[in-house]
């Protein structure tokens, strides 16, 4: 039995969510006594590839195919299918992001295998096997046993965190068989943004809501964003009044987000908007209302107005950061 970890790569490199999730197969496999098997479909260079024997990863299987530069569900879910059957990997890793999303169902219905979603850190036990994740908007645990022979575990960003773990480990090219029916879309064009930090990859939000009064006063939050290399966000009300892009929009109905600090400005707390971004590990909250529900899941709350309390931030950040 070995772990089998899927990693997925940006452009042939591997990010923080790479090295944490090997971090995490790691740790299972020193408590079930085998190996880390890492997986990367796509083309990535030798060197990148190596940067995962640093967390743990003793093999690192690597499928290079022309065909498969785009994530195409099915064709990916037989890859790893394959690769987890050669290997003997009766627990499989990945990314509760939008590939692993994609991917799991259809790989769990494949292999048969027990599917547990949004976990957040190591099995309790391995016989039973028992996993945690967040529930009720990350207010409470649940704790999930699977009975099958095969896992599949979807790690939640940032539950982990990333821990150096260098082994040696060989590469190894896998030439794996791609049926063109397993494909069935075309990319004639892709259109990325550049210069900004992603909403998805940012380690650090600045995420505005109704509190900012209008589109005219997001000027600090850009700023505030800026200062602190991250990336900007806000509550669905914003989006759907037209003051921010849709892509910006978190919550249970826009994207789920897990960075390392999020601020919450002006934004009351609604608990779709708190399920998108209860993972972040420290959420700093402003609002005029000492009643929002906002503060009950915030690491730190200031009551006031975020028109007059938002400069003194920035203000704040900007003197930390050329002392």
């Amino acid at each position: 039995m070995s772990i089998l970890v899927y990693n997925e790569n940006w452009d042939g490199k591997f990010k923080k969510l790479s090295f944490e999730l090997v971090s995490y197969a790691y740790g299972i496999a020193q408590q079930a006594g085998t190996e880390v098997i890492a997986l990367s479909i796509g083309d990535v260079e030798e060197e990148e590839l190596k940067s995962l024997a640093s967390y743990g990863a003793s093999k690192i299987i690597s499928v290079n195919n022309a065909k498969l530069k785009f994530l195409a569900n099915k064709a990916y879910a037989g890859i790893i299918a394959e690769v987890a059957g050669k290997e003997v990997a009766d627990i499989i890793v990945m990314a509760h992001n939008n590939t692993g999303k994609a991917i799991s169902p259809r790989l769990s219905v494949k292999l048969k295998a027990g599917l547990a979603t949004t976990v957040n850190a190591l099995p309790e036990s391995l016989s039973p096997f028992v996993v945690s994740k967040k529930v009720y908007t990350g207010k409470a645990y649940a704790k999930l046993k699977i009975n099958s022979e095969k896992k599949i575990l979807t790690l939640a960003q940032n539950s982990f965190g990333i821990i150096e773990n260098s082994v040696d480990a060989k590469i190894e090219a896998f030439d794996a068989a791609v049926n063109d029916a397993d494909i069935q879309f075309e990319v004639r064009d892709v259109n990325k943004v550049t210069g900004k930090v992603l909403l998805n990859d940012a380690e650090i939000v600045v995420s505005g809501g109704r509190g900012m009064k209008g589109p005219e006063n997001w000027g600090p939050i850009e700023e505030l964003a800026d200062t602190l290399g991250g990336a900007t966000a806000c509550s669905r009300p914003v989006s759907d009044e037209g003051w921010r892009p849709h892509a910006e929009h978190t919550g249970q109905t826009g994207k789920i987000i897990a960075p390392n600090l999020y601020f919450a400005l002006g934004i009351s707390g609604a608990i779709q908007h708190v399920a998108g971004v209860s993972s972040s590990k420290v959420i700093v909250a402003v609002n005029k209302d000492p009643e929002a529900p906002i503060f009950e899941v915030a690491d730190y709350g200031i009551v006031g107005d975020v028109m007059k309390v938002l400069p003194e931030l920035i203000s704040s950040v900007k003197k930390i950061k050329t002392e």
